[in-house]
């Protein structure tokens, strides 16, 4: 199956579309953001971006300032495992009416309510890729929070063509990090239990 394409703003109906496992490449306006910026957005209610309708990214960039020009140029994007804003993230889906969560490893239970009451989705990055994925940002858009988080928690706007993403969890609540949890769940049990068929490899390795 081909990937979608997708661009910010996006609409909530084609949030809703969307399911777990699609394959998405993601253009247009995306934000970053970690721990201290999702805990100032969280306990002061206001943001300095519009995330209406947006996607942030929790990353937090290597970013170069070019000293003849004075722009900013992105060398590295990857992921931060996103379960570390599980305390904030449904808030900021419901107060600021985002659509997409970009990150690593998926989230908690109270954030995939969020998405599936509110019409966001999860999207996972490729982990590993980071200088990969910064020849996807075309542009820094805007810095904010530069002098009071510096470069690595500040929340960065980018404009990015082509990021590649999966959904991993989409908006009718349906996670593929919680399917994955519940059948290994099953097959530890199986396990533990004696009832699994044994591998080949243990078949060779075991005395005639």
């Amino acid at each position: 199956m081909a990937a979608i394409r997708l661009r910010t703003p996006l609409a909530e109906a084609d949030v809703r579309a969307l399911r777990a496992g699609d394959e998405i490449l993601l253009s247009g306006l995306v934000h970053t953001g970690r721990d201290r910026f999702h805990k100032a957005v969280f306990e002061s209610g206001e943001c300095p971006v519009d995330l209406a309708g947006g996607a942030l990214f929790h990353c937090g960039p290597v970013v170069v300032r070019d000293p003849a020009t004075g722009a900013w140029r992105v060398v590295a994007a990857g992921p931060t495992t996103s379960v570390r804003e599980e305390p904030y993230m449904a808030a900021i889906v419901e107060r600021h009416g985002l659509r997409a969560i970009v990150g690593k490893g998926g989230m908690g239970a109270a954030t995939r309510e969020a998405c599936r009451r509110f019409g966001c989705v999860y999207l996972q990055a490729v982990g590993g890729a980071a200088a990969l994925l910064a020849r996807c940002v075309k542009r820094v858009a805007a810095v904010h929070f530069l002098d009071e988080f510096g470069a690595t928690e500040a929340c960065w706007s980018l404009e990015v063509e082509d990021l590649p993403l999966l959904v991993g969890m989409d908006a009718s609540g349906r996670s593929l990090y919680a399917e994955v949890e519940e059948s290994s769940r099953a097959a530890l049990g199986a396990l533990l239990a004696g009832t699994a068929a044994p591998s080949s490899f243990d078949d060779r390795r075991s005395p005639p």
